[in-house]
């Protein structure tokens, strides 16, 4: 372990956690054939992983929001191309943190009149919640750490790490964002290391 950065989740417990939350998706939404939306990009590693736990049929969409002003609003530059009018919708997201995000996302989707719409978060940060937004699947409860690994990003890197990892001082994080491979990957020597 290295004191700039600690393993909060592990691979094998993200594995775990995922397969459980299928099959709650799974005996929830049966005979439902819902539509699995994921939310790009920070969804890319979840969104497989859970899909291959969920035995029900389902369809899957993405859409991408982009935030723009300085007041953060979100637009949608990349919309699903699967009609979501009386559909069984579920929004899949990495991480839920201030709600605001979330917040604004349901509203554009309930207008499209869906016959439900839910989320599931791998990542809820609860200390953060501005917004009281509905969750209702959630992997792992986080506390206020940022986080990088399985589709969680630096300046848009380390999304490829396995499992999550805390970043305990963000001020070091620029001097020190180089060594977080070798933490990761011993014996890499940080060249050949995926980043």
């Amino acid at each position: 372990m290295n004191g700039d950065y600690l393993q909060v989740v592990d691979a094998d417990a993200l594995d775990r956690r995922i397969c459980e939350l299928g099959a709650s998706i799974s005996e929830d939404y049966a005979g439902r054939n819902p539509v699995l939306v994921g939310v790009l990009k920070g969804c890319v590693p979840f969104l497989p992983d859970l899909i291959r736990c969920i035995e029900e049929p389902h369809e899957v969409d993405f859409l991408l929001l982009t935030r723009f002003g300085s007041k953060g609003r979100v637009a949608v530059s990349m919309d699903t191309a699967i009609s979501l009018e009386g559909r069984h919708v579920l929004l899949v997201e990495d991480i839920v943190d201030t709600g605001l995000t979330l917040s604004a996302l349901r509203r554009n989707l309930e207008v499209r009149r869906p016959a439900s719409l839910n989320t599931v978060a791998l990542l809820d940060k609860v200390p953060r919640r501005i917004v009281d937004v509905p969750l209702e699947y959630r992997g792992f409860e986080i506390g206020d750490e940022f986080l990088l690994g399985y589709g969680l990003d630096w300046d848009g890197r380390y999304r490829n790490l396995p499992g999550l990892w805390a970043v305990m001082d963000m001020e070091r994080l620029h001097d020190l964002h180089e060594t977080l491979p070798d933490v990761v990957f011993p014996g890499s020597d940080g060249v050949d290391a995926p980043q």
